[in-house]
């Protein structure tokens, strides 16, 4: 089948994987490689702020080496959360607890990237 992987070939699966681990660069953002970690929607946020939980989470993947890691899908104001666990940025107050996340990210060679998010209607009203 013309245009199909051919897994069996050994010098096709070596280009396909360097392309993966090769650098890529996005609007003068250059991430190591080409892995990235989607969003994941982690409930564990603690007033929308994020906790050592996203800390140790999100550090895994910069350590394993993915160039780009998106936090949890992030609320522009409290009562737009999904549900009272969802991570937000609409304080100043969570900026510090963002602010580690990024620096350790950084500091391991990933790009750290966020999902903002607003549930609408249908966005939890319990401890909003």
């Amino acid at each position: 089948m013309k245009g199909a992987l051919n897994t069996g070939n050994a010098a096709n699966a070596a280009r396909e994987a360097s392309l993966l681990l090769s650098p890529l660069t996005i609007r003068g953002v250059t991430l190591r490689n080409r892995v990235m970690i989607s969003p994941m929607c982690q409930y564990r946020s603690v007033e929308g702020a994020p906790t050592d939980w996203h800390l140790v989470h999100l550090g895994q993947f910069g350590i394993g080496g993915a160039g780009l890691v998106f936090g949890d899908e992030t609320a522009v104001e409290e009562r737009g959360r999904k549900t009272h666990d969802c991570a937000g940025l609409y304080n100043a107050a969570h900026v510090s607890g963002y602010r580690r996340i990024t620096d350790f990210l950084k500091s391991v060679g990933a790009v750290p990237g966020i999902q903002f998010g607003h549930s609408g209607r249908k966005a939890s009203s319990h401890g909003a």
